[in-house]
């Protein structure tokens, strides 16, 4: 089965938590704070996979989660970092964010690995909180929370041309004559349910991968028949192979088929819409009225296309026209995938110190990146903690905001799970 479209959850490992502890020996009866720090969490890379050509792996296995930190402990001992985890996937695998549809990353090269979501730093043990006027903190820094986002896997394939046109109009039967790719062919329209990938190699020398792309049909771009499920695959292609059936034994219209089939590219896509066209008129063996290709001819002429009569089953046309196609190729740069300058890359939360105030029913809710690493080393019960927790909020400026705010003795302050009333410090 080929599967070429699918959606997975994945989530970079969590940091570990800092450690509370004290040195406890033998004639050191007051030990100092000694709390490691914890292990940071895995990262997740996607790297290609020469092995695989479809994405029928992740059609079972939806979720996918790299390895945790684990927690510090005594003696200043650093937890052990989570293993990274390694999604293998076929070469042209277009990873995406799913919510927003833009992407995050584009695994078209041999060998190429990219890293996806960083896991979570681990948190500070209490020995780093240690100063000369609080000598025993008992708090640390709880690990940082790795990421966690939904993803499309989109494979496109990497091919320099490609076929394209209705349903039986030969495309199947080219590819397996001018490449050593077996295609399933007969007489019945959408034969071709799967993309077929071929080398075309010419008297030159020359070489270059050409694609089979299932029959379009009108409608295609918004889901008709095979519909965006192959458009997808024209992207990367330099060069597109218009193929038509000029023979009449269907009672098509063959400058029809031309304006419908790219009608249905543009509406997928303007970019993919103005790729470099050659219009193939096939069937030419079995063609009773020439004018037929007459009239594709005179199209051809007044869209400035070439145009070239070919047999696929007799083979007449086709040396010219992949000598053509060759030299043609040597003039087109490789084609970017549209949208990947706007890719988006994950990173974990900086040391900033961001927050916001709101003001809801009366209450001043905090909150934000400065407030979250706040609240994750403060231990409430302890009155040191407390203290170090006043220093920090007058330190990142969340006082002099709520002044500034006009907070009053007595109002109520929420910061996260956490509300206490307020007073002048």
């Amino acid at each position: 089965m080929f599967v070429d479209y699918t959606k997975i959850i994945i989530k970079s490992g969590d940091g570990g938590n800092g450690a509370i502890t004290f040195r406890r020996e033998k004639y050191i009866p007051s030990g100092g704070p000694d709390g490691g720090d914890g292990g940071k969490g895995g990262d997740i890379y996607f790297e290609v996979d020469p092995n695989s050509n479809t994405l029928i792996d992740f059609r079972y296995h939806k979720k996918y989660r790299a390895q945790n930190g684990e927690n510090g402990s005594g003696s200043n001992c650093t937890g052990k970092s989570g293993e990274d985890l390694i999604i293998k996937v076929p070469i042209g695998t277009v990873v995406k964010e799913a919510s927003t549809g833009k992407v995050i990353a584009d695994l078209s090269e041999k060998g190429q690995k990219e890293l996806i979501l960083p896991g979570g730093r681990g948190g500070k043990g209490n020995s780093h909180f240690a100063t000369s006027t609080r000598q025993a903190p008992h708090f640390s820094q709880s690990g940082e929370k790795g990421i966690e986002v939904e993803v499309i896997l989109e494979l496109k394939l990497l091919a320099d041309v490609g076929l394209i046109g209705y349903p039986n109009v030969g495309k199947s039967t080219i590819l397996s004559v001018v490449t050593a790719a077996t295609p399933k062919i007969a007489d019945y329209h959408f034969t071709t349910i799967n993309p077929n990938l071929g080398v075309v190699k010419t008297d030159y020398g020359d070489s270059f991968v050409l694609a089979d792309i299932p029959g379009i049909i009108e409608g295609a771009s918004e889901g008709v028949g095979l519909g965006i499920q192959f458009l997808r695959h024209i992207e990367r292609t330099r060069l597109l192979l218009h193929v038509i059936d000029v023979s009449g034994s269907e009672g098509r219209n063959p400058v029809d088929d031309f304006y419908k089939i790219n009608e249905e590219l543009s509406k997928y896509s303007k970019q993919l819409s103005k790729r470099k066209q050659i219009i193939v008129a096939n069937k030419i063996d079995a063609m009773q009225d020439n004018s037929l290709y007459q009239t594709l001819e005179n199209l051809a002429k007044e869209k400035g296309l070439e145009i070239f009569k070919i047999s696929a089953v007799t083979g007449q046309g086709l040396k010219e026209l992949f000598q053509r196609v060759s030299e043609v190729l040597k003039t087109l740069p490789k084609e970017e995938l549209e949208g990947s300058s706007e890719k988006v890359i994950y990173t974990l939360k900086e040391d900033r110190e961001e927050f916001s105030v709101q003001v809801v029913d009366g209450e001043y809710i905090v909150t934000g990146p400065a407030i979250d690493r706040l609240m994750s080393r403060v231990n409430i019960e302890d009155n040191e903690s407390l203290s170090y927790f006043q220093k920090v909020l007058e330190q990142i400026g969340v006082n002099a905001k709520l002044k500034q705010m006009n907070v009053k003795e007595g109002d109520t302050i929420k910061l996260n799970d956490w509300e206490f009333e307020w007073y002048d410090f």
